[in-house]
């Protein structure tokens, strides 16, 4: 992963740096800071200044499902999304990949609902850190979802369109369960805690909260219990980012969760002692892993074009993963355990097959850039797939990932995320003006109504 400092997305590379379409906007100037890090129409807020809800009748209706003003823009929603598609550049670590996956990419069928809009919650305002890292949003449930707001971790109820605190690491951070001198069950953790934590990742499960810092910190909290339960530095290394955790149950019914760490080490925690249980160091920086259904094997991507699956008990290579061109940034099992996904910055995500790994079975291409963060429904029919910007793929799995979905609205991505029972789907928009929580809903069709219609 790329060694950006800052914290703040706003000071990353220019490699983000997008071609002005200021004069398709009405000459109003364009903020083109980082190309793609936020949208170009975030200053064409016609209205009061306060955000607006859209809902799912509105949109109906034919309302920007974002609230932005077309009517009032010298731009029709077609002309800039076709000026986005030409003008956003994707950022690579080796030059060119995104050319050469395109060749044996999957032609789906577009065109699909399987999830429809609900909401876009514009007071819920979600931030991203490091532009390669998009692991920021999570839902507990079909109405509760949990996502980075610049330093707090914030909780939001789509039932009462209310927002709330979990967690401000701005000041000093600190466990608040001090443990007894005689009690040995958390030794390694951190008690003086940590000062103004730049938040690179997290991971909600039911009450369980884990915060990833820019200098390897780790941050673990019961949602249900009053401030922090443990804190601890995976590493003093000086390339210290915590890419991504993944919080998980073990066949005993401990709970423990991994974290992947940009010095190139993967770490176990069990989350009940608060002990280091394993660790694992690899050749190059970890980007993110996922744990198989069956707890045995670990899938490894990072900062290289090969993946590998592991042995999740001694992190002994079982097959390198050779396809992708370019830094791969997300994975994902499905809940068959014998299919999962890679996402890379050479703009596909590849599906992969444990009974024949010489290859994988299906190639899909995005349209404008790297896939940042891919998650399957909790009963495996669909998979979503989000870019930096601007799309979310929804396929159907069933249909051999033939069929697709695709969401398509303009800002940066901070994360995706179903509902545990796939009723919901969110996704966190990161933009200055139209920075929001998207929120769809599973598609049902009840034959049995049709029938007495």
């Amino acid at each position: 992963m790329s060694r950006h400092q800052g914290g703040n997305a706003e000071d990353m590379a220019d490699e983000f740096e997008m071609e002005d379409v200021e004069d398709d906007m009405d000459d109003e100037s364009i903020d083109r800071e980082r190309g793609g890090v936020e949208s170009d129409i975030d200053d064409y807020d016609h209205s009061s200044g306060k955000g607006v809800d859209t809902t799912a009748a509105q949109a109906r209706r034919g309302q920007d499902i974002q609230g932005i003003p077309w009517d009032s823009l010298n731009i029709t929603r077609e002309r800039y999304r076709q000026t986005r598609l030409e003008q956003y550049k994707n950022y690579e670590n080796i030059p060119g990949s995104g050319d050469k996956s395109g060749k044996d990419c999957k032609n789906t069928k577009k065109g699909y609902s399987f999830y429809d809009f609900r909401k876009n919650s514009r007071s819920v305002k979600s931030s991203i850190l490091h532009f390669q890292l998009r692991n920021l949003v999570w839902a507990t449930s079909k109405h509760d979802v949990y996502l980075i707001s610049q330093f707090s971790i914030m909780h939001w109820s789509s039932l009462t369109c209310k927002s709330s605190e979990v967690l401000n690491v701005s000041g000093h951070v600190a466990p608040s369960e001090v443990n007894n001198p005689c009690d040995n069950r958390h030794p390694e953790s951190l008690l003086e805690g940590f000062t103004h934590t730049q938040v690179s990742t997290l991971a909600v499960k039911e009450k369980l909260l884990v915060v990833g810092g820019f200098q390897g910190e780790l941050i673990f909290k019961h949602l249900d219990r009053p401030g922090v339960s443990f804190c601890t530095r995976t590493t003093y290394d000086d390339n210290a980012i915590t890419n991504a955790i993944e919080i998980y149950d073990c066949p005993s019914g401990a709970v423990h969760f991994t974290a992947a760490n940009n010095d190139s080490g993967v770490r176990d925690f069990d989350m009940e002692k608060f002990q280091l249980s394993k660790h694992f160091c690899f050749p190059w920086p970890v980007n993110h892993t996922s744990l198989s259904p069956n707890g045995k094997l670990l899938l490894i991507v990072g900062d290289n074009p090969e993946c590998m699956l592991v042995d999740s008990q001694n992190g002994k290579t079982i097959v390198p993963l050779s396809g992708h061109f370019d830094y791969s940034f997300a994975s994902s099992w499905h809940p068959d355990g014998v299919t999962f996904a890679t996402g890379n910055q050479d703009k596909t995500c590849q599906i992969w097959d444990l009974r024949n790994l010489s290859k994988s079975v299906a190639v899909l291409q995005s349209n404008i850039g790297a896939i940042r963060s891919i998650k399957y429904t909790s009963d495996g029919r669909y998979m979503a797939v989000a870019e930096p910007a601007d799309f979310v793929h929804v396929y159907d799995v069933k249909s051999g990932y033939e069929n697709e979905q695709e969401i398509d609205f303009f800002g940066e991505i901070s994360g995706i995320s179903f509902s545990p029972d796939t009723e919901s789907l969110f996704i966190g928009v990161w933009d200055r003006t139209y920075g929001s929580l998207l929120e769809y809903g599973r598609r049902r069709y009840y034959a049995y109504l049709d029938s007495l219609t």
